[in-house]
């Protein structure tokens, strides 16, 4: 991820030991009795990587337990963001003062099948994905990106964002996406000044789709 955010951001990618790594009490609690072993792996990684970008702020390596909504919750002055997928895990965080919110996703760089896409997509994001160049699982990178809209749009507006409430535009030659939030979710957000667009940069090999954006200060 560090190729596609800011030097403002820091980053950690999980390493083979993360894994299993150390989970402070605050975040074990968070897990329940009951965790299947993926959720376990899955929720140490992103800890382990989580204060590991905090260290690299300069900042002490707190726990970081979760929001009713299992949304991380980060130190105050802190804003942040996780990810995970299989074999892959990282996580970004950056100080508020100069970056108002960071998303991120990777997924797996592998096809989508019928019913995903008819979730995730608008009839001319399809269009648009249509006219890409091939040798792109393209309906991967607008899932990805719609992930990595959704976790900026949250945590400062606070409200669900539904895949089709985002108009989402992939440039290929640049590396970017740009995604317009629809209007009767910004007429009803609790909140001035919603963002109406966010702008991101996407990366693709063969096994994973990467995406990321930041919002900076008004």
């Amino acid at each position: 991820m560090r190729d596609l955010l800011p030097p403002e951001v820091a980053v950690a990618v999980a390493g083979s030991d993360d894994w299993v790594g150390d989970l402070l009490p605050a975040e074990r609690a968070c897990l329940g009795e009951r965790a299947v072993e993926s959720r376990l792996r899955d929720f140490t990684a992103g800890r382990v990587c989580a204060r590991r970008a905090l260290t690299r702020l300069g900042m002490p390596a707190v726990a970081l337990p979760s929001a009713p909504d299992r949304s991380p919750v980060w130190p105050a002055g802190v804003v942040g963001t996780i990810t995970h997928t299989h074999g892959y895990c990282a996580a970004a965080a950056a100080r508020a003062d100069q970056v108002r919110s960071v998303g991120m996703d990777a997924e797996q760089h592998k096809e989508l099948n019928a019913g995903v896409r008819r979730l995730i997509g608008l009839p001319e994001e399809w269009d648009d994905c249509a006219r890409l160049p091939a040798g792109v699982s393209w309906p991967a990178v607008l899932f990805s990106a719609k992930e990595t809209v959704y976790k900026v749009w949250h945590p400062i507006v606070g409200t669900w964002l539904d895949f089709h409430d985002a108009r989402v535009e992939l440039d290929p030659d640049s590396g970017l996406f740009t995604a317009r939030i629809a209007a009767a979710r910004l007429d009803a957000a609790p909140v001035p000044d919603p963002p109406a667009t966010i702008t991101g940069r996407f990366a693709v090999d063969a096994d994973l789709v990467r995406t990321a954006a930041i919002l900076l200060p008004r």
